[in-house]
């Protein structure tokens, strides 16, 4: 989760100065072409340059956030997406992960007090024994290429998700409660602006390298 600094669907939190529509929409196209121009050309690098090397690319921008191959590779490797049955695995991450980033995105709005250090440490702890061991984790983030203050931010910023989320939306059951935010997290894209760059496997081979599609 080539790493951009913050993985998908983190944010710096503060006061930004604000900004007038016209503005956001014109910063925001910038910087859609600026990634679209770097996708192309990570995807259209030599084949002699790259050969057995796995190429990182941008598959997302959601707002700001750019959420890229290595991103969605490191959630399903530390089982933060979960994508069981999904006819396309890597689509169902990248969703869920564009998904986390509006989410963030809304939560950070309200400034939401951290989760304590007990209650990281136990989420830490969780993930840990889901490899088995901690030098089996550890070997795990050098392989991704990320280290254990990442993880743990991530995981601070999944309680505070987790607690927002308990707070607004009360239901009598885990079910409901799905429902209430489902229909929250479709209105938040729909509002949104995502350049997905996303082309399942079939299309990108008939195709070669898929397009990007507005949101």
């Amino acid at each position: 989760m080539v790493h951009h600094g913050r993985h998908a669907g983190t944010r710096e939190r503060g006061n930004a100065p604000r900004v007038s529509k016209p503005a956001s929409r014109c910063a925001f196209s910038c910087r859609c072409m600026c990634t679209l121009l770097a996708a192309t050309l990570v995807i259209a690098a030599p084949l002699s340059a790259v050969a057995d090397e796995v190429i990182d690319r941008v598959l997302a921008v959601v707002g700001g956030d750019v959420i890229t191959l290595s991103d969605v590779r490191t959630a399903r490797e530390l089982g933060r997406v979960d994508v069981t049955g999904a006819a396309d695995p890597l689509r169902g991450a990248l969703t869920q992960l564009v998904d986390r980033s509006l989410v963030l995105s809304e939560v950070n709005r309200f400034a939401p007090p951290e989760p304590s250090a007990t209650a990281v440490d136990a989420a830490f702890a969780a993930l840990t024994s889901r490899f088995g061991s901690r030098s089996t984790m550890e070997a795990a983030l050098q392989r991704l290429g990320i280290d254990e203050s990442l993880v743990r931010e991530l995981l601070s910023e999944d309680l505070r998700i987790r607690a927002y989320i308990d707070q607004r939306f009360t239901a009598e059951t885990p079910a409901a409660q799905r429902a209430l935010v489902d229909a929250w997290v479709a209105g938040l894209r729909r509002r949104a602006e995502i350049v997905d760059l996303y082309g399942s496997p079939s299309s990108a081979s008939a195709q070669g390298t898929a397009g990007p599609a507005r949101h």
